[in-house]
């Protein structure tokens, strides 16, 4: 596992020594961009939009349009004189309920792993410390130039870290529009047999049983188009019916999640 980020988690006067890992990663299938009569791939070359010249990476620079095609520069140099001395230290500032933070404040994971042998006693003493109080560590990292918001938390045998979304990226649920009449379309008989559709369609959640269907669709496709076997021709599904009753929709949908019984097998006569 590669090393994207390397530092140490200050604990009040205590410095960890830390290395973090990416915990998740994209399986989606990449799909390249090719000249269909070549079938050749398509390469993309930046060029300046006043000029049209070709652009190489070392005339490129960033800048901030501040208004219509009025741009200022900033420089690599200003952007790193920005941060702070302590960019690669993670100073935990609060420590919090995990209850208390939305899921939609979360945006990435990072295992947490040590990073020398002299480290270890003091990591160990954190995650034993986080895990027993069920608390998470609140603290700042910067990654990549941008400053993130964190949470340590005991995972396993380790620890995780995740970023978060500050409080200002996160939009208003009030911007979404349709939402002034919302609770005022609940009708008691609906709501409680929608409660009853919920409870039996309650499972423990477990992680294995959920699969990317539309992932392994598309390897099938790829390996017998790549073995020459011609794919099936699919048939036409049928249009998603018009429901117009949804009382009536709402008790069919309880009635088809119910468990089927299972019948005793008949015991046999014996003379």
């Amino acid at each position: 596992m590669r090393t994207m980020w390397k530092g140490s988690i200050q604990f009040g006067l205590v410095y960890i020594p830390i290395k973090l890992y990416t915990a998740t990663e994209n399986k989606d299938i990449k799909l390249h961009m090719l000249h269909k009569d070549c079938m050749a791939p398509i390469n993309y070359v930046r060029t300046c939009s006043k000029c049209g010249k070709p652009v190489g990476n070392d005339e490129i620079i960033k800048a901030y349009e501040y208004a219509p095609d009025r741009y200022v520069p900033i420089s690599e140099e200003e952007l790193t004189n920005l941060q702070d001395e302590g960019i690669k230290s993670i100073e935990i500032i609060n420590f919090v309920n995990l209850s208390e933070i939305d899921p939609i404040y979360f945006e990435k994971s990072y295992f947490i792993g040590p990073d020398s042998g002299q480290g270890l006693r003091a990591y160990s003493l954190l995650r034993q410390s986080i895990s027993d109080s069920n608390k998470i560590g609140l603290a700042n990292i910067i990654i990549r130039s941008k400053q993130h918001l964190a949470a340590i938390r005991s995972f396993g045998n380790g620890m995780l870290l995740e970023t978060l979304y500050y409080p200002d990226e996160v939009r208003s649920i009030n911007e979404v529009p349709g939402l002034a009449d919302v609770l005022a379309q609940n009708e008691k008989k609906e709501l409680s047999i929608a409660t009853q559709l919920i409870e039996q369609l309650t499972a423990r959640f477990q992680p294995d049983n959920y699969k990317d269907d539309y992932r392994q669709k598309l390897e099938a496709l790829i390996q017998s188009k790549a073995a020459g076997i011609k794919p099936e021709q699919k048939k036409g599904t049928a249009a998603a019916p018009n429901v117009v009753d949804l009382l009536a929709a709402l008790e069919a949908s309880v009635k088809e999640a119910k468990p089927k019984r299972k019948t005793a097998p008949r015991k046999k006569k014996t003379s």
